[in-house]
C-alpha cells in the first residue's frame, strides 16, 4: 500500500520543546482556566490558543485546504520509506479495516476543521517556515501533554481549540459513528508515538489508548 494514497491525521501547534518556533505555550492546567481536565478519549485537554502558522504549514505540505493530504505531507517530513514502513506496520498491528477506518476518518476530520474554523471565522495565517524533520518534530510536541505522553485530542486541541475540536467530534459521532471517531484517536496515538521514536524524541509516552 502505497503512502502517497493514504491520509493519515493532521494537528498541529508548537512547545518550547521545539527548537525551531518559539510560540508561546500554555503551561497551566485546565483545572487552572476551570475546564475538563480530560478529553473525550483521554488524557488532558488544552485550553489555550491554538498554534495557527504552524496549522497553515502543516496544510501547505499535505497540499493546501483544497486537496490536503497528510501522507503526502508525512512523505515530505519523514521520506517515503519510512512512512511505508509505518503503515505496514499499523496495518500488521490493527488489521486492514481499521487502519482503513483511521484514514478515511482523519480525512473526515480535516474536512469539518476546516469548515468549523470558517464558520467561527478562523482564517489560516501565513504558515510558519517549517517543514522536513523540524515540522514533524513541531506536530509530535504538539500532542505531548504534560505528563509527557502523546495524546491524539490534547494534539487536535492545538489544531483548532478544544472547543472547535469538541464541535469536530460531534459532527463525526453524529454523521460517521462513535467507534470511528475511537479508532482514529487510537491509531494516531500510536503512529505518532511511533514517529517520535523514529526522530528519537525518546522521552514521549504512549498513550493508554493505542
Amino acid at each position: 500500500m502505497k503512502a502517497t494514497t493514504l491520509f493519515l491525521t493532521a494537528g498541529m501547534a508548537v512547545f518550547s520543546a521545539s527548537p525551531v518556533v518559539a510560540i508561546a505555550a500554555d503551561h497551566t492546567t485546565p483545572a487552572e482556566h476551570g475546564h475538563s481536565t480530560i478529553n473525550m478519549f483521554g488524557g488532558a485537554s488544552y485550553q489555550g490558543e491554538p498554534a495557527l502558522a504552524v496549522t497553515a504549514a502543516l496544510i501547505k505540505a499535505g497540499g493546501g485546504a483544497g486537496d490536503f493530504n497528510f501522507a503526502h505531507a508525512l512523505v515530505a517530513m519523514l521520506g517515503e520509506d519510512t512512512v511505508n514502513a509505518e503503515i505496514a506496520k499499523l496495518t500488521k498491528q490493527y488489521g486492514e479495516a481499521e487502519v482503513n477506518t483511521f484514514i478515511g476518518g482523519m480525512d473526515t476530520t480535516i474536512a469539518y476543521a476546516l469548515q468549523r474554523a470558517t464558520e467561527a471565522g478562523i482564517s489560516l495565517p501565513e504558515p510558519v517556515d517549517l517543514s522536513g524533520v523540524a515540522l514533524a518534530k513541531t506536530l509530535v510536541n504538539a500532542g505531548v501533554a504534560p505528563d509527557g505522553t502523546f495524546w491524539s485530542g490534547y494534539f487536535f486541541d492545538h489544531a483548532i481549540s478544544h472547543q472547535l475540536h469538541n464541535q469536530v467530534m460531534a459532527d463525526i459521532n453524529a454523521n460517521v459513528s462513535y467507534e470511528a471517531d475511537k479508532i482514529t484517536h487510537k491509531i494516531f496515538n500510536q503512529a505518532m508515538y511511533d514517529v517520535a521514536q523514529a526522530l528519537g524524541m525518546n522521552d514521549v509516552k504512549l498513550a493508554e489508548l493505542h
